[in-house]
Order: C-alpha cells, then sequence, then structure tokens
C-alpha cells in the first residue's frame, strides 16, 4: 500500500456522486473496495449526497462520509485536497467546471482523476499546474474512463510484448454497440467549437514540455481503408485517445526508440464508415454555430443515462496491431458498456490503484499507463475487463 499522506482523513474523495456516472462509480466502490477504506463522496448539495450515501451498499458503504463543496469555489475544494490522499472527479465538461479542482490537488500534494475526453482542458492543465504537482508530489491522471484507459493500457500490454530496442508501429481499432454520456457529447461538441483554441493551447505544450532524448513517440492519422490484418474499414478517430498513448510512448522506454500509433474506429462495411465520417462532419459543422450547439446539448442532457438491461446490452473492443523488427503481434481489449459501467468501473480501479498498490515514482501531469502501468493492468483484469493476445 502507498504511504503517501496516511494521516490524511481520507484515502479517497469523490466529486459527482450524485451524477448518473458519479453515482455509477460511488455504487461500484462501495461494492468493490475493501472494507475500511476511507473515504467520502463531495458536492455542492448536502440533501442529494445524502441520498447517495444511504443508497449504498457492500463493503465500503458503511464507511462512506458527505463533504459539501462547490467545483467553483477555491476555497473549499483546497480544504477538501488538503484532506484527500486521491481525488476522482466526474463533473464535467471540465473546460467549464474542471480547473480549480485540479489547482486544489495539486498545491496540496493530492494524487487527481477525471473522466475527461477534452484535449484542450488536459493542456490547459499541463501549462497551469505541472511544475507545482513535481514540486508537491502530486499526480494529475487525466482520462481514466473510457477515455483513454482501454487504448493506453492496451497500448501498453500490447508494447510488452514487442522488442523495445526496434521502432514500433501500433495501431487500435475501436468499436463498440453502446450509449455515450450526456457529459462525453456536450464535451465533444463544445471542443469541435473550439478548434482554433485547442490548437493553440497544444502547440503551447508542446513548447513548454520537455521530450524524451533519443526516442521519438508521436500520433499519426490517415485515410480510410480496409485493413488487411483486421479485415474492418477503417475511419480516423479524432478523440484524446492517440495523444494519451503517445505521451505514455514518450514517458516509457518500453514503447521502442520510435513510437507511432494510429487510432481508428472500425466497420464491417464501407457504407458504414462512410455514413460515421459524414455523421463527425455534419456534427464538427454544427458545434461551430452556438445555436444549433445549445439545441443539441438539450436534446442529451447531462447527468443521466440509460437504465441497467440497457447497460447490459453493450460492449466494446479495442483490437491493437503491433508491429517491430519483423514481429506482428494482436491483442485486443474488451468488456461491457463503455459509456458508463465500464467508465465507472476503470475510474473507481484507477483510484483504488492510486491509493492502495505500489506504483511507479512519478509526479506532475501523468498518463494512466505512466501513474500505474502493471498495477492497473492487474486491477483491470481482476474487474473483468479483458487484456488478451489474439
Amino acid at each position: 500500500m502507498s504511504d503517501r499522506h496516511l494521516d490524511r482523513p481520507f484515502d479517497i474523495v469523490l466529486f459527482g456522486a450524485t451524477g448518473f456516472t458519479g453515482g455509477l462509480t460511488a455504487d461500484y466502490l462501495a461494492a468493490h473496495a475493501p472494507a475500511g477504506l476511507r473515504w467520502a463522496i463531495a458536492g455542492r448539495n448536502a440533501e442529494k449526497l445524502e441520498a447517495v450515501r444511504q443508497r449504498l451498499s457492500g463493503p465500503a458503504a458503511a464507511d462512506v462520509q458527505v463533504l459539501v463543496a462547490d467545483s467553483a469555489d477555491p476555497a473549499a475544494l483546497a480544504d477538501v485536497a488538503r484532506q484527500a490522499r486521491v481525488v476522482a472527479t466526474t463533473i464535467g465538461p471540465y473546460l467549464q467546471h474542471g480547473g480549480p479542482l485540479v489547482a486544489a490537488c495539486a498545491e496540496a500534494g493530492t494524487d487527481y482523476l477525471d473522466l475527461t475526453g477534452e484535449p484542450e482542458f488536459v493542456d490547459q492543465s499541463f501549462l497551469a499546474h505541472h511544475q507545482t504537482a513535481v514540486r508537491t508530489g502530486a499526480r494529475l491522471v487525466h482520462a481514466c474512463g473510457f477515455d483513454s484507459i482501454p487504448h493506453d493500457l492496451g497500448a501498453y500490454y500490447t508494447v510488452q510484448q514487442l522488442p523495445s530496442d526496434q521502432p514500433i508501429t501500433l495501431r487500435g481499432v475501436v468499436r463498440s454497440a453502446g450509449t455515450f454520456s450526456g457529459g462525453t457529447f456536450h464535451s465533444a461538441l463544445d471542443q469541435f467549437a473550439r478548434a482554433a483554441q485547442m490548437k493553440k493551447t497544444y502547440a503551447a505544450r508542446r513548447r513548454a514540455e520537455v521530450r524524451p532524448e533519443g526516442r521519438s513517440s508521436r500520433s499519426v492519422s490517415g485515410k480510410p481503408h480496409r485493413d488487411p490484418v483486421l479485415g474492418y474499414w477503417l475511419l480516423p478517430l479524432p478523440t484524446i485517445d492517440p495523444i494519451v498513448v503517445a505521451r505514455s510512448g514518450a514517458a516509457l522506454p518500453a514503447y521502442g526508440p520510435r513510437f507511432r500509433y494510429s487510432h481508428w474506429a472500425g466497420t464491417k462495411t464501407l457504407r458504414y464508415a462512410a455514413g460515421g465520417a459524414a455523421g463527425v462532419g455534419l456534427l464538427t459543422v454544427a458545434a461551430q454555430l452556438k445555436p444549433v450547439r445549445e439545441f443539441l446539448k438539450g436534446k442529451v442532457p447531462q447527468g443521466s443515462g440509460p437504465d441497467a438491461s440497457k447497460r447490459e446490452k453493450s460492449w466494446f473492443t479495442v483490437d491493437f496491431v503491433g508491429e517491430a523488427g519483423g514481429q506482428t503481434v494482436r491483442t485486443r481489449v474488451s468488456g461491457g458498456d463503455p459509456g458508463y459501467t465500464e467508465t465507472a468501473k476503470m475510474l473507481s480501479e484507477a483510484a483504488l490503484c492510486l491509493a492502495l498498490d505500489d506504483n511507479p515514482e512519478t509526479s506532475g501531469q501523468v498518463t494512466p499507463a505512466q501513474a500505474m502501468g502493471d498495477a492497473l493492468l492487474a486491477r483491470l483484469q481482476a474487474a473483468g475487463i479483458r487484456f488478451e493476445t489474439v
């Protein structure tokens, strides 16, 4: 067990437990955390938090406490951060609501996790808080849900099976049947509308961060095509996932002297690939117009989601094909409902991993693979998310 800040009252504080995904995360922690875990749920509405606490059941349910703090109140957030060893938050869109909590955790030396898929927020966080977190020892770990744990840990799992002294080329191909959360949809629309700001912030981060000596790692894109190994039609997938994977590749020597990663959505037919490309294009255009953007947000409200029977029918797979030194390795990560059930599981297991497990010595803004690596991989496998070599 990690001995960082053992004198603090809470091992884990969960922000956002009154929302849909946050509620599922609280349910998972209550049911699967070890008895005796010192944890709390936090948010701005004491009555709703108390209702969540009364609903929880499982080994860790009896120990949960309630902390009242608004995500826009820096003083209250600082007080919570000083009481916790790990803070996990489901309150998005993070570009609007996430900054003050990252700041509080970085200053207090408290480990921080979230579910963001917003590249601009992650880069802003790096520019504003990475050096503070390095100084205090905090680990700031973004994208700990379906964005981007299956992709980041799947790439980590795959490169272990390839020679680390050779250039590695890796592609990930995502397929799923499931509904993504209202928060994810709102964040995506906001990011589509902020392409210029996102590009500017990314460039500022690239100038500020230190690159590994003698090694290179980056994500690459390409045109739609048919995969000769997997047999799927591939459509470039403009998510945060390839950025996260490439940053793990830059941080970890196991990814070889030259690492290149490409990220795709996979479909069985060309017709579906073409339809997906057209849909993304239309959404990108629509997001530029504020009235249309707000109308679309109203159609998919935040804080709500599908019932358990619908979630049970959902699934995801991420196929990886890695090549290095004349070798080809094919692996697969797979699980259930990606947008809600598995995302809550991933965030919970990552929080437990940072709080309870022996992890690499890191600080500052780090990726899931960089921060937790083998320990998180083992936790995810034990929790039912499959990592297999095909």
